[in-house]
């Protein structure tokens, strides 16, 4: 499969201190995603309202920029999703392994974003070709991975060996995962593979992949006991889809519920509009009418090349968004992490 795996998993990075005040926030965090499921469960049914951002990454941006947006999400008591790629394509060493004071940075802020509101999905490593663990770079020329998740020959204990290894790079710099999104790609050979297995009547991601995140939320590899996943586009109801359970442990299919306009990967002004999701007069749009037909849940999703604060041209309309939600549909809706919804069911 183009990637070396089998070596001894690299031990978490984290000093004493770093645990106790990690245990501190998680204990924090616990106890307000506590009384958020309360607020969610009791009395009249609220919709939990959360989000996805794709493709989040410190290079190209301040050095400030990742700090910024989880200020403001932790200021304005919202919460959501943030992918974290470890080993971007364009890297020769993987972002677990900071060198510079910009990912120093932005992996200090990784450290922090849970408390602030914001879950960690694996997009998955690089979001390209499979990660060769031993060598500490990507393989080049190795199958995309989000095309070798829908390889229907790939075993659990492949995909597992994979995914363990993507865990424990995150827990060399204090990154614990929630959570996986699907990385599309749109390039030639992945195309035409697609179209391959379609006609052979593969129609998604593996099954063997659920049962591997399943596995490993048994070990307490991930966060919590139930994964999120996110392995669609836009889809048309609120339904969490139950992939894989066993006892307390399950991994659901999470997929967001309203789209990106919020400048899109391509991070384009016409592809920006708070209006879809809640006009300025509170009485339409996309989480509006969610919120009137009683849906459990109301997900939509970015992408950090639009949502960004430094040149993200989806950044002001996110937060009218987030205002105008807090105007007029405060009372209906509650605020919740994917992670923190799937654990109430």
């Amino acid at each position: 499969m183009g990637v070396t795996m089998g070596q001894r998993m690299p031990e978490c990075r984290i000093t004493r201190r770093q645990f106790l005040q990690g245990a501190a926030a998680a204990a924090i965090v616990a106890a307000a995603s506590r009384a958020r499921s309360d607020e969610a469960t009791s009395g009249p049914q609220k919709t939990v309202l959360s989000f996805y951002c794709d493709d989040t990454s410190p290079y190209g941006y301040p050095p400030d920029t990742f700090e910024r947006f989880l200020d403001f999400v932790s200021a304005q008591g919202i919460a959501g999703e943030s992918t974290v790629l470890l080993g971007p394509g364009w890297q020769d060493y993987p972002l677990s392994r900071p060198r510079t004071a910009l990912e120093r940075a932005y992996v200090a802020q990784l450290q922090r974003a849970f408390e602030c509101g914001i879950d960690s999905h694996m997009e998955i490593m690089t979001h390209g070709a499979l990660f060769d663990f031993e060598a500490g770079t990507p393989r080049e020329g190795a199958i995309h991975e989000g095309l070798w998740l829908w390889e229907p020959a790939v075993s659990v204990e492949t995909y597992q060996d994979y995914f363990a290894h993507v865990i424990a790079e995150g827990e060399r710099i204090g990154v614990r995962f929630t959570g996986l999104t699907w990385p599309g790609c749109g390039c030639e050979a992945c195309t035409r593979r697609y179209r391959e297995l379609r006609s052979q009547g593969v129609s998604g991601i593996n099954p063997n992949v659920w049962r591997a995140l399943l596995n490993l939320a048994k070990e307490g590899k991930f966060r919590g006991r139930t994964v999120p996943v996110f392995p669609n586009g836009e889809v048309p109801e609120a339904r969490a889809r139950l992939l894989a359970g066993e006892g307390r442990y399950a991994v659901y299919d999470l997929s967001p519920t309203a789209g990106d306009w919020l400048g899109s990967y391509t991070n384009s002004a016409d592809r920006v509009s708070a209006d879809y999701y809640i006009t300025e007069d509170g009485d339409s749009g996309r989480l509006v009418e969610a919120v009137r037909a009683g849906a459990r849940y109301c997900i939509f999703y970015a992408h950090w090349q639009g949502l960004n604060p430094a040149s993200g041209v989806g950044w002001q309309a996110f937060q009218t968004v987030v205002g105008r939600v807090r105007k007029h549909l405060a009372d209906r809706i509650v605020w919740m992490r994917p992670s923190e919804y799937t654990d109430t069911l």
